[in-house]
């Protein structure tokens, strides 16, 4: 190669390639914000254990939740037979009331949920209460009273069976729209 105007370097090993790019995308040393790369679990997505819903009994011994608007003198009681809400919709307003109960308003709303089994027989109770005033009743305000562990456990079918059924006897007054 000599003869071509290149010098002969010989048997010389060759400087290792360098990358085209940094190896590191660190901060410079007077920016105000450092990043650093971590595992933050994206990246093991395989290695988690599979998605799974626990389901507690919450033995709450009242059903109504009574409330008075700000707005009008208007009284009305909440019968909330879930807590936590298996749907997962990302803008959930519920969301926070997790948080009441030590938990996140995360993946804690969507796995761990509460059932009120006992909602309907509460709810009878409180409706045949001496003092009782017939009111509107609010129900699944918080969340979905139709999610699905509805199917396993029908709370909500058992209070609306005691509403139809109180309506039926000309009991109480509240209306049961079908």
């Amino acid at each position: 190669m000599a003869d071509r105007g290149i010098p002969d370097i010989g048997n010389r090993p060759r400087p290792p390639a360098r990358p085209a790019a940094r190896l590191s995308n660190q901060s410079g040393r007077y920016e105000p914000i450092a990043r650093i790369a971590f595992d933050d679990g994206w990246q093991s997505l395989e290695e988690l254990p599979p998605f799974a819903t626990t389901v507690s009994v919450d033995s709450t011994r009242k059903n109504h939740h009574p409330k008075t608007s700000r707005r009008t003198s208007h009284s009305t009681a909440r019968s909330i037979p879930y807590r936590g809400c298996e749907h997962g919709c990302v803008y959930c307003f519920a969301r926070p009331t997790h948080a009441y109960l030590g938990m996140s308003p995360g993946l804690d709303f969507e796995s761990k949920l509460f059932v009120k089994p006992d909602a309907p027989a509460l709810l009878e109770k409180e409706l045949s209460a001496p003092n009782y005033q017939v009111r509107t009743i609010a129900i699944g305000t918080n969340t979905d009273p139709y999610q699905p562990i509805e199917r396993k456990y029908q709370v909500m079918r058992g209070i609306l069976e005691v509403l139809e059924a109180r309506r039926a006897s000309g009991r109480h007054r509240h209306q049961v729209r079908r």
